[in-house]
């Protein structure tokens, strides 16, 4: 089985993915928000659809230096909630 990265950013979203062992990462491809989450998630079920051994999603976490929350990572957080529910037979991990 296969892990998803992913890089949420307020403009752009960078998606990697690992090899079938799990062992490497590659870059996948980064995916222009036009702010809003609809065309982030409608992209990953075509990655889904051609990658459909994934079964876990890890997203990074902004936090700040010092290991609290940031601003961002407060919208991030909303976006991983949206990933549980659209995607809830998969494992989600920040």
């Amino acid at each position: 089985m296969r892990m998803l990265g992913i890089d949420y950013g307020e403009a752009r979203v960078g998606i990697a993915i690992t090899d079938e062992l799990n062992i490497t990462v590659q870059g996948l491809e980064t995916i222009q928000r036009n702010g809003s989450d609809k065309v982030v998630l409608r992209r990953l079920d075509e990655i889904f659809e051609k990658y459909n051994n994934v079964d876990t999603i890890v997203v990074g976490m902004p936090l700040n230096l010092n290991g609290t929350i940031s601003e961002r990572a407060k919208i991030t957080e909303q976006f991983v909630h949206k990933l549980k529910c659209k995607y809830n037979k998969m494992k989600i991990e920040t």
